[in-house]
């Protein structure tokens, strides 16, 4: 949507030299963009038989926790490794020098739950990826991805549609520099 993508700011060299860093603040201080991003979520979901939507840290728990409300279903927060203070699951991702982990609480899906995860961009794909297997891992089925932004020459979303068989929902995506 070229309004929402119009109200995405985008900031050079951040966090270093040569990449162009895709800034959702300046769409969450704005009433219109924020309600049009909602509203195009919601739209989207209200007929899909969803019963949870799951965020991952940090800005997909301000999209998904609003899409949730408005659905009337849970939301199911994934958080980095030692957030969460009850029994969790964790999953390895890569990074650009290393490894990370999420979590998920153990007690956050039941089998049949069929889950929306929520993220505000999608790079190369890594949270989203070990995102999907947590969910998988509680027995509950992801219906799709959903984010703001994708950046489809880093091919995270292209990878998950083929190799996780999972569509991506993006409300705009911002492709080369």
């Amino acid at each position: 949507m070229s309004i929402i993508k119009s109200k995405i700011r985008t900031i050079p060299d951040y966090p270093k030299p040569g990449i162009q860093f895709r800034d959702i603040t300046s769409l969450l201080i704005d009433p219109e963009g924020l309600k049009l991003t909602i509203g195009s979520f919601v739209n989207r979901y209200q007929n899909q038989g969803i019963t949870k939507v799951a965020g991952i840290e940090a800005r997909g728990f301000i999209f998904g926790a609003a899409l949730a409300f408005q659905l009337g279903i849970g939301f199911v927060p994934i958080r980095k490794k030692g957030k969460l203070p009850g029994e969790t699951l964790s999953q390895e991702y890569a990074l650009e020098y290393g490894v990370d982990h999420i979590e998920i609480h153990k007690d956050a899906a039941r089998p049949g739950d069929k889950f929306l995860i929520m993220d505000d961009l999608i790079a190369t794909g890594g949270t989203l990826i070990a995102s999907i297997q947590l969910i998988k891992k509680l027995g509950a089925d992801v219906h799709e991805a959903a984010v703001i932004v994708d950046l489809p020459d880093l091919g995270g979303s292209a990878k998950i549609e083929k190799e996780l068989k999972i569509p991506i929902f993006s409300l705009c995506s911002f492709e080369g520099d």
